[in-house]
């Protein structure tokens, strides 16, 4: 995964009105999302997550509030979220990544769907109702396939920079399919493609469809379908493939990496008015 930056914003002058910070603390990344009353997002950052969650944390506020041209006590509520979501000491709460992922995604589109979450070290497959109630949800902790952690190994293993794995998969001229899921076996098989004289492009497009395979046969697709998580966000021809092979348009937010951190900051705007 590679991180992302905040986006360029003019300084604004430190707000009078309430905001709202979510926090979604990924074993990969950390992601701050800082909503104003309106429900405009005004701050956001997102940073590995190394060894120290809480310093991570703060640091991404900090980041958020100085994009948004916010004090520290302009946010009048925190909720935190992830893996990590206990390590946020300025947190007013904590609400599961489904839940938050759910409400986030919602916000952007409010309407029935199935959610597509790829992160770093899982995936999560999540059905709403069109009053944006949860119907199920499926998530896939244990192994590394379908996840941005099986990409970062296989980019290792082929000597590739992450980042420029989504270019190369888009020269593809014949997609190489892999038959394995598990990360070990499918970098004996990559290399074994090496060896066989298969093209880098097609290979790396082939571990992009890897990730697909994986995730769909999670769970069956609604008519709409919602695709977020930091993978989605890096590497958008996984979107492209999914259109195609699902024949669905896909709807994606601004920011897909960001989505659990905005649905955790609706929470708290939620419970600051209860």
């Amino acid at each position: 995964m590679i991180d992302e930056q905040p986006a360029t914003r003019n300084p604004q002058p430190a707000t009078h009105n309430p905001l709202f910070a979510g926090v979604d603390v990924g074993a990969s990344r950390t992601k701050v999302a800082i909503l104003d009353t309106e429900k405009r997002l005004i701050g956001h950052a997102v940073r590995k997550s190394g060894t120290d969650f809480t310093e991570t944390a703060e640091i991404c506020l900090k980041s958020s509030l100085k994009m948004a041209g916010a004090l520290r006590e302009d946010v009048a509520s925190c909720v935190s979220t992830g893996y990590g979501r206990k390590n946020v000491l300025f947190s007013d709460g904590t609400k599961t990544e489904i839940g938050c992922h759910a409400k986030g995604c919602y916000h952007y589109f409010p309407m029935a769907m199935t959610i597509i979450d790829i992160g770093g070290q899982d995936n999560k497959v999540i059905k709403l109702d069109n009053q944006g109630r949860r119907l199920n949800f499926k998530m896939n902790r244990k192994c590394a396939a379908g996840t941005g952690a099986f990409l970062e190994e296989m980019s290792m293993r082929l000597g590739i920079p992450l980042e420029e794995m989504d270019s190369l998969a888009r020269k593809s001229e014949e997609m190489v399919e892999l038959g394995s899921y598990c990360t070990v076996f499918s970098g004996t098989e990559v290399l074994e493609k090496i060896r066989q004289g298969k093209k880098v492009t097609d290979i790396v497009k082939g571990l992009f469809f890897s990730v697909i395979k994986r995730v769909l046969e999670m769970d069956s697709l609604t008519d709409r379908v919602a695709m977020t998580g930091g993978v989605v966000a890096h590497n958008p021809i996984l979107v492209e493939m999914v259109k195609e092979i699902t024949a669905r348009d896909i709807l994606v937010p601004e920011f897909p990496q960001l989505t659990g951190a905005v649905g955790a900051a609706l929470f708290a705007m939620e419970e600051r008015s209860t």
